[in-house]
Protein backbone atom coordinates (compact mmCIF):
# COMPACT_ATOMS: atom_id res chain seq x y z
CA UNK A 1 0.00 0.00 0.00
CA UNK A 2 2.90 2.30 0.78
CA UNK A 3 4.35 1.76 -2.69
CA UNK A 4 1.00 2.61 -4.28
CA UNK A 5 0.68 5.85 -2.34
CA UNK A 6 4.25 6.80 -3.23
CA UNK A 7 3.58 6.11 -6.90
CA UNK A 8 0.34 8.13 -6.90
CA UNK A 9 1.95 11.10 -5.16
CA UNK A 10 4.87 11.06 -7.61
CA UNK A 11 2.42 10.89 -10.52
CA UNK A 12 0.44 13.82 -9.15
CA UNK A 13 3.60 15.87 -8.63
CA UNK A 14 4.68 15.11 -12.20
CA UNK A 15 1.35 16.27 -13.60
CA UNK A 16 1.42 19.46 -11.56
CA UNK A 17 4.97 20.42 -12.50
CA UNK A 18 4.57 19.57 -16.19
CA UNK A 19 1.54 21.86 -16.44
CA UNK A 20 3.49 24.65 -14.77
CA UNK A 21 6.31 24.21 -17.26
CA UNK A 22 3.92 24.29 -20.20
CA UNK A 23 2.19 27.38 -18.84
CA UNK A 24 5.53 29.14 -18.40
CA UNK A 25 6.50 28.24 -21.95
CA UNK A 26 3.33 29.87 -23.28
CA UNK A 27 4.29 33.15 -21.68
CA UNK A 28 0.71 34.32 -21.01
CA UNK A 29 -0.06 34.70 -17.32
CA UNK A 30 -3.85 34.82 -17.66
CA UNK A 31 -3.97 31.88 -20.04
CA UNK A 32 -1.55 29.97 -17.84
CA UNK A 33 -3.72 30.20 -14.74
CA UNK A 34 -6.80 29.23 -16.75
CA UNK A 35 -5.01 26.24 -18.26
CA UNK A 36 -3.79 25.24 -14.79
CA UNK A 37 -7.37 25.27 -13.52
CA UNK A 38 -8.55 23.18 -16.45
CA UNK A 39 -5.69 20.74 -15.99
CA UNK A 40 -6.43 20.42 -12.28
CA UNK A 41 -10.11 19.77 -12.97
CA UNK A 42 -9.23 17.15 -15.60
CA UNK A 43 -6.85 15.41 -13.21
CA UNK A 44 -9.46 15.51 -10.45
CA UNK A 45 -12.05 13.98 -12.77
CA UNK A 46 -9.69 11.19 -13.73
CA UNK A 47 -8.73 10.53 -10.13
CA UNK A 48 -12.41 10.44 -9.10
CA UNK A 49 -13.11 7.65 -11.55
CA UNK A 50 -9.86 5.81 -10.82
CA UNK A 51 -10.21 5.83 -7.05
CA UNK A 52 -13.90 4.94 -7.15
CA UNK A 53 -13.30 2.05 -9.54
CA UNK A 54 -10.30 0.83 -7.55
CA UNK A 55 -12.21 0.89 -4.27
CA UNK A 56 -15.26 -0.80 -5.76
CA UNK A 57 -13.12 -3.51 -7.36
CA UNK A 58 -11.34 -4.25 -4.09
CA UNK A 59 -14.63 -4.38 -2.23
CA UNK A 60 -16.29 -6.63 -4.80
CA UNK A 61 -13.33 -8.98 -4.73
CA UNK A 62 -13.43 -9.28 -0.96
CA UNK A 63 -17.22 -9.74 -0.88
CA UNK A 64 -17.08 -12.41 -3.57
CA UNK A 65 -14.20 -14.26 -1.93
CA UNK A 66 -15.90 -14.23 1.45
CA UNK A 67 -19.18 -15.44 -0.02
CA UNK A 68 -17.47 -18.28 -1.86
CA UNK A 69 -15.58 -19.25 1.27
CA UNK A 70 -18.82 -19.28 3.27
CA UNK A 71 -20.56 -21.41 0.64
CA UNK A 72 -17.58 -23.75 0.59
CA UNK A 73 -17.81 -24.25 4.35
CA UNK A 74 -21.59 -24.68 4.37
CA UNK A 75 -23.08 -25.46 0.93
CA UNK A 76 -26.61 -25.53 2.36
CA UNK A 77 -26.37 -21.81 3.16
CA UNK A 78 -25.96 -20.78 -0.50
CA UNK A 79 -29.61 -19.76 -0.79
CA UNK A 80 -29.42 -17.57 2.30
CA UNK A 81 -26.16 -15.94 1.19
CA UNK A 82 -27.25 -15.03 -2.33
CA UNK A 83 -29.42 -11.98 -1.50
CA UNK A 84 -26.90 -10.30 0.87
CA UNK A 85 -24.16 -10.98 -1.68
CA UNK A 86 -26.17 -9.42 -4.47
CA UNK A 87 -27.11 -6.37 -2.38
CA UNK A 88 -23.49 -5.83 -1.33
CA UNK A 89 -22.28 -6.01 -4.92
CA UNK A 90 -24.99 -3.58 -6.06
CA UNK A 91 -24.07 -1.05 -3.37
CA UNK A 92 -20.38 -1.32 -4.21
CA UNK A 93 -21.11 -0.79 -7.89
CA UNK A 94 -23.17 2.27 -6.97
CA UNK A 95 -20.07 3.77 -5.33
CA UNK A 96 -18.16 3.38 -8.59
CA UNK A 97 -21.00 5.02 -10.48
CA UNK A 98 -20.98 7.95 -8.05
CA UNK A 99 -17.32 8.53 -8.93
CA UNK A 100 -18.25 8.42 -12.60
CA UNK A 101 -20.99 11.02 -12.05
CA UNK A 102 -18.56 13.26 -10.17
CA UNK A 103 -16.14 13.02 -13.06
CA UNK A 104 -18.85 14.12 -15.49
CA UNK A 105 -19.76 17.05 -13.24
CA UNK A 106 -16.11 18.09 -13.06
CA UNK A 107 -15.71 17.82 -16.84
CA UNK A 108 -18.61 20.26 -17.20
CA UNK A 109 -16.47 22.89 -15.48
CA UNK A 110 -13.77 22.78 -18.17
Amino acid sequence: MKKLLTFLSALLATFMTSDLALAAAEGAAATGSDSQFKAAVAIAAGLAVAIAAFGAALGQGRVGATAMESIGRNPNAADRLFLPLLLSLALLEALALYGFVIAFLLQGKI
